[in-house]
């Protein structure tokens, strides 16, 4: 099913996730999925775009200090039950933040299920940016949230 991930970066420092944790829950937003890394890696894979374009956005020394200082936040991704009242918070916070839809999917924890999922967007020849999810014990069911790059196309083949 398609849902709204929402995409912030949080400062890299002690407390930050407990606040922004804490004020979406003391608002009645569950967290159903959430990642975080270091976002330096994400900054990484624009310089590599930037490379493969060959166009410049700004100077060599304002990518080396971008490049530096991104080491100092977090990227973190996360599924919420209620989006728009998490928007709406994340911008009274003044929080710099983006959303877009992706495919969630509760899979059944057992060995090959990943692998099935991901083989039916290969065979629709649909290619997968990135995917996350969490591990349940016994009979429980996994979230996994996937970012295709055709969302409506993914969507269908959950359909069927």
């Amino acid at each position: 099913m398609i849902r709204v991930e929402i995409s912030l970066f949080l400062k890299n420092a002690p407390g930050e996730l407990g606040n922004l944790t804490g004020f979406l829950g003391d608002s009645g937003v569950n967290i159903d999925a959430i990642t975080i890394q270091d976002a330096s890696a994400y900054v990484q894979s624009l310089f590599e775009a930037r490379g493969k374009s060959l166009k410049r956005i700004a100077s060599s020394a304002s990518y080396s200090s971008v490049r530096r200082d991104s080491a100092q936040f977090a990227l973190i991704r996360m599924l919420v039950d209620k989006p728009d009242k998490a928007v709406e918070l994340l911008k009274e916070k003044e929080y710099i933040f983006d959303t877009k839809d992706v495919i969630a999917i509760d899979l059944e924890n057992i060995p090959g299920k990943l692998s099935s999922v991901a083989k039916k967007f290969g065979e629709k020849g649909i290619n997968i940016n990135y995917v996350y999810g969490s591990v349940s014990p016994g009979d429980a069911k996994c979230l996994f949230v996937f970012s295709p790059e055709d969302v409506e196309l993914a969507e269908k083949i959950f359909q069927e």
